[in-house]
């Protein structure tokens, strides 16, 4: 026997084997479902009986496994179902000697067989036959299953027949010895009489007595004959017998404690007499005597026999069931002919520990079994074998061990001898092994906590998964797995392999481009898009939305994002726009390029509401390395959102504002750069007036129809005599309504009177130039550099001056206040504000004020020192119209 089957649990020993095949040619999923209904009659209750017979079907049985029918006589084929069509009469004969030459082949076991003929009419099927059932269809064979019962109670009677056969020989003849295959050949020559060989006979037979008793439901008396073969084995050392026989005794102590199973019958009823002994169940220490010797004699068992059958030991604990399977196994391990026994029943001593909730002690036994040597495998029957650990692994909650093993199975798929490597079935075990190594392709599971499993083994799986995909020839698959990879494992690649990945996306999405459609997988799961990491949205900046949260139908409307490249190199970032809902919007994708681990970067992303209403942001998509990917703000973890919901207001116009002045790289103070439009600069002496021209433009689609401004002085230090800015807006107003591309002109003039008595820092200043500064200073603007010439000071000064930075600063904010359209209507409008922002220095200071004697005593002569600080020449007038010019730095009286 050379086939395990991994499938075997402990409760198949008490199961009889019915093979069901197809005889000539039946279409395949015909077959099938008459398997299946043949199958579903897995136990039958018998008739005047409290037993029930337990069945296993295969469609498929190797003749040389059925050779070790007498070792364990659930290996036994002992009923056969054929399963044919048959169009006409002429055909029949044909059939007829079709089945039975499927018969030969299993005519050694057979207890009984069934032929099952669809299609055939008329006088033929007209007749009764007891191992021939006729059907005109497949559809039209309503009594499969009752038919099948009937076939299972007529297997049950010779079973019966026989076990009572063996239990009640008396005929002085000598016990045949049962062997295995491989043991024919080293019985010839020995002598039969002796005691050491009568022994080994009668364990054996006592054996499969007791194998005997289990399949007809006599659990009690299965176990006794189960521990006499023990006695009887072990005194002649008859291992592999005796393995059996442990193995036997095991698998009847399982079904006592278990009755529910603990493999793919998992489940089933108990039968009658397993549901009385369910209240008497051995508890660890405790004595139990399962059968009454008196009523052994009734059950076939000889009377001579009773007493050693009274001191037969009881049923085996859990503990002690565990402890027999490794008696077992090493029992087996002696014979490499018997490996498939061997793995076998670890396989199964591992279901039982998996109820026991023993996963340590059932490792240990998977761990001999992946050292069991089978022989010269087929790569088939390699790929079953590691497909079955990694499921038992998984039962025993060994989820990793489990992983590891699915991960050889998908290798095996895949290997260099296989003519076809099997790309779709490696594929889809990898897939299967993610659970066990903490992988999950969901990228939301990996924003929760720190991260979960062996990083480098989650990369290495993820390599295999996209080199699979390749070999399969779906590169969209490579594409959304090598996505998934950067997005969700980049902080575990070195510079080196960030490189080596992004070059391979690269690669597969110049041949396909990624993007956000569903991929369906080859084992007809979803894998929904991912989302590349690339450009990544930073969790520690929020959102910032313009406009006041109030977006108009038709503006250019801005989102700023906070992003950074995590890449050691230059990341070009393309179609970089909005994902919105609600009213219509057009995004205006941007295309950016990052630097190399950039750091916190800003990104304004625009576009243009089309309709008014409310619109909610979601996120925003971008395209990184080719492929296509959406970024939603509830996938942020630091976002508490789902969106940022934005009101869009009806069409407003639109003005564009120029001025005459140069722009001002100053911010006016207590306004942000956000709320001016522009700002300008201008630099007067005190007391000089300049006039700016402002030009307003409707760059917009509606028309201009209100016009309104206003002005707000912001710097409050200072005291303004006069008018700071003054405009006649009546010329601007005649020209309303202002139709899209019109213009109009506005004439603000600028005048600047400060107060700058008190300034004793300035005297100072003069007084150490050595000019005269005494009396009482007058209200004189200041220069941003006084430069004053002093004769005492050093020659070597590098130009003879003194520096002085005495220049005062005057802010005020335009406003203006504009509506039209759709807008107006429903009470909305747009401002404007423009910031000017006006330097003022020094023109002329009195240096000194004394009086002369005049003619009268009632009057005087004023002397006035006036100096010039400015580096211009000045002319001062007087209202007797005479003028004196000073010079730049030049004092007169």
């Amino acid at each position: 026997m050379s086939i395990p089957d991994y499938m075997q649990c402990a409760e198949d020993h008490q199961t009889v084997l019915v093979v069901v095949q197809p005889v000539g040619i039946v279409p395949e999923d015909q077959f099938f479902k008459i398997y299946k209904r043949i199958a579903s009659v897995s136990q039958v209750s018998i008739r005047d009986s409290q037993r029930l017979l337990y069945i296993r079907y295969r469609h498929h049985y190797l003749p040389e496994n059925n050779e070790w029918g007498d070792f364990q006589t659930h290996r036994k084929v002992v009923g056969l179902v054929s399963i044919t069509t048959c169009d006409s009469a002429k055909d029949w004969p044909q059939t007829s000697e079709r089945f039975h030459g499927q018969k030969e082949v299993y005519s050694s076991t057979l207890y009984d067989s069934r032929l099952m003929v669809f299609g055939l009419q008329g006088e033929i099927a007209e007749q009764q036959r007891t191992d021939v059932a006729f059907y005109p269809s497949f559809e039209e064979s309503p009594d499969v299953e009752r038919r099948v019962e009937d076939f299972v109670e007529s297997i049950f009677i010779v079973l019966e027949s026989k076990r009572l056969d063996r239990a009640t020989d008396k005929s002085g003849d000598k016990t045949p010895l049962l062997c295995v295959p491989f043991e024919k050949k080293d019985f010839v020559g020995l002598d039969t009489d002796s005691r050491h060989y009568k022994k080994r006979c009668q364990g054996r037979m006592r054996k499969h007595v007791g194998d005997l008793c289990l399949q007809a439901g006599m659990l009690q008396d299965a176990l006794v004959h189960y521990h006499m073969a023990v006695e009887l084995l072990r005194g002649v050392n008859d291992f592999l017998w005796l393995g059996a026989a442990l193995e036997g005794l095991c698998s009847a102590s399982v079904i006592f404690h278990y009755p529910g199973g603990t493999g793919k019958l998992a489940g089933r009823k108990p039968s009658v007499s397993q549901a009385a002994d369910t209240g008497k169940r051995h508890r660890p220490g405790a004595q139990e005597v399962l059968i009454d010797p008196g009523a052994l004699t009734a059950n076939g068992i000889s009377a001579d026999t009773s007493t050693e059958i009274g001191r037969a030991k009881n049923c085996l604990s859990p503990e002690d069931i565990i402890e027999k399977y490794k008696e077992a196994i090493s029992y087996y391990g002696k014979y490499k002919n018997a490996g498939v026994i061997e793995l076998e029943a670890c396989v199964k001593a591992v279901r039982v520990l998996a109820i026991q909730k023993r996963a340590r002690e059932a490792s240990e036994f998977l761990q001999n079994a992946v050292y069991i040597n089978l022989g010269q495998l087929s790569e088939e029957e390699k790929i079953q074998r590691y497909s079955i650990l990694s499921e038992l692994y998984e039962l025993i909650g060994f989820h990793r061990k489990s992983a590891f093993f699915k991960r050889v199975a998908a290798m095996q798929c895949v290997a260099p001898t296989i003519p076809e490597p099997g790309w779709r079935a490696c594929y889809k075990l990898l897939l299967e092994t993610l659970p066990g190594y903490s992988l999950s392709l969901d990228p939301k599971d990996f924003s929760k906590g720190p991260h979960r499993g062996w990083a480098a083994v989650q990369v290495r799986l993820l390599h295999e998964l996209v080199y699979a995909s390749r070999r399969m020839g779906n590169p969209a698959l490579s594409v959304r797995h090598l996505s998934f990879l950067l997005q969700t494992m980049l902080d575990f690649l070195s510079d080196q392999e960030k490189k080596e990945v992004t070059q391979s996306l690269e690669n597969y999405t110049s041949k396909c481009p990624g993007g956000m459609e569903v991929i369906t997988l080859p084992d007809a799961a979803d894998l929904d898009g991912l989302l590349c990491c690339c450009c990544r949205c930073s969790p520690a900046v929020k959102l910032s939305l313009f406009s006041d949260f109030q977006w108009v139908q038709g503006d250019v409307c801005e989102v700023q994002l906070m992003v950074y490249n995590p890449m050691p190199y230059e990341l070009r970032v393309e179609n970089m726009g909005l994902l919105t809902s609600g009213v219509e919007f057009e995004s205006l994708p941007a295309a950016l390029s990052l630097p190399a681990e950039s750091g916190l970067y800003p990104v304004t992303l625009v576009g243009v509401p089309r309709t008014a209403g409310n619109i909610t942001i979601n996120g925003y998509h971008t395209s990184v390395f080719g492929v296509t990917s959406e970024c939603l703000l509830e996938t942020l973890p630091t976002v508490k959102t789902s969106g940022c919901l934005v009101e869009v207001i009806p069409s407003l116009p639109r003005l564009q504002l120029s001025t005459s002045l140069p722009r001002s790289t100053h911010t006016v103070q207590s306004m942000s750069k956000e709320e001016l439009c522009s700002s300008v600069s201008v630099q007067l002496f005190n007391g000089e007036k300049q006039q700016m021209t402002i030009t307003l433009e409707n760059i917009g689609s509606e028309e201009i129809q209100t016009l309104e401004l206003t002005s707000k002085i912001v710097s409050t230090k200072e005291k303004v005599f006069g008018e700071f800015l003054s405009w006649d807006l009546e010329d601007a107003l005649s020209h309303l309504p202002l139709k899209p591309g019109q213009a109009v002109t506005l004439t603000v003039g600028i005048k600047v009177k400060l107060d700058f008595s008190g300034q004793e820092s300035l005297l100072q200043d003069l007084n150490e130039d050595g000019i005269s500064v005494t009396g009482l200073p007058i209200s004189s603007p200041l220069r941003q550099v006084l430069k004053a010439r002093s004769e005492s000071k050093s020659v070597s000064s590098e130009s003879g001056k003194t520096e002085y930075s005495h220049v005062k600063t005057l802010e005020a904010v335009l406003n203006f206040k504009y509506s039209g359209g759709v807008g107006k209507v429903e009470g909305y409008y747009k401002e404007l504000s423009l910031g000017v922002h006006v330097d003022v220095e020094p023109s002329v200071f009195f240096t000194r004020v004394s009086t002369l004697p005049a003619t009268s005593t009632r009057q005087c002569h004023l002397l006035l020192d006036i100096f010039n600080p400015t580096e211009h020449e000045l002319t001062v007038s007087a209202k007797n119209n005479q003028e004196l010019v000073l010079h730049a730095s030049e004092c007169q009286r």
